[in-house]
């Protein structure tokens, strides 16, 4: 209902006015961090992006001012992930003649494990389908070689990813909700999730039963929480288990303090290895 409200204002006070910015300038907005990453690279200097989810923000939690659907409404390209993922976002689109691509149609996707949330959005952790983003990306800025620099990248993580994960003791990984299921996939592993591809969810007591005992019967030696939601459930689970916690980043946005560390993408999906390969036990 708040979503609806801040909407229909914004609405009204966009009536009558035009798309495209003054200035002139070619302005993209992307709907959370993974692709304000890609465009700003591919883009350049040519382009101004906005990340619509600020540092620290759960992308699934977005709410849209007004300010934000009139940028919305006036920016020359909106990229987003579709399927539900940012509600708010995609009420804004439909709400306006913002000129919008949805990137899940780049890519293979799959549905999520719980049947009503439908389609995984998770797709920026495999890098493979990173990198198809990333080309669609190029192809509406018109920057296709700068697209395969980027998508270069994102191939030469996938084979650090590929060669880390080779050889190792078990293949369950434990999250706080259930964000990597591609990456899973990609490198034949397999995701056990406390809670669903929101991680906005409660898990019934009988869900974390069902946890507790695909977890014992892993032999999982970590259960892994994110950054930017509460890790309560994540260490339950632990102590259940005998386990011990650590962070796997789901990549949705970057941390105030990652942030002013200079970190990105590249560097904590390579963290995210690290992690996996000791909670593995890789050689």
């Amino acid at each position: 209902m708040k979503t609806r409200i801040v909407l229909t204002f914004a609405v009204l006070a966009l009536a009558g006015c035009g798309g495209g910015a003054s200035s002139g300038e070619r302005t993209v907005v992307a709907a959370f961090y993974p692709l304000a990453l890609a465009a700003e690279r591919i883009g350049g200097d040519g382009i101004r992006v906005r990340n619509l989810t600020p540092p620290g923000v759960e992308p699934h939690d977005l709410e849209l001012s007004g300010q934000d659907i009139r940028t919305i409404a006036d920016a020359d390209l909106v990229l987003y992930l579709g399927e539900g993922f940012q509600p708010a976002l995609e009420g804004a689109i439909g709400s306006t003649s913002a000129h919008a691509i949805d990137l899940l149609d780049a890519v293979e996707t799959q549905e999520s494990a719980e049947e009503e949330q439908g389609v995984d959005p998770h797709v920026w952790l495999d890098p493979v389908r990173y990198a198809a983003v990333a080309r669609q990306i190029g192809d509406a800025l018109t920057r296709p070689a700068e697209a395969e620099r980027f998508a270069a990248s994102l191939l030469a993580l996938d084979r650090e990813y590929r060669r880390g994960l080779f050889d190792c003791e078990r293949d369950e990984i434990v999250t706080s909700h259930a964000a990597f299921a591609y990456l899973a996939e990609r490198y034949e592993l397999k995701q056990v999730a406390i809670t669903g591809v929101s991680p906005d969810a409660e898990p019934t007591p009988r869900d974390l039963e069902d946890v507790v005992r695909q977890v014992r019967a892993a032999g999982a030696t970590t259960v892994f929480f994110e950054t930017l939601v509460s890790p309560r459930l994540a260490a339950a689970v632990a102590r259940e288990v005998g386990a011990e916690t650590a962070v796997l980043d789901p990549l949705e946005g970057l941390s105030e303090d990652k942030v002013a560390a200079g970190e990105d993408y590249l560097s904590v999906m390579r963290e995210n290895l690290a992690a996996l390969r000791r909670a593995l036990g890789c050689r």
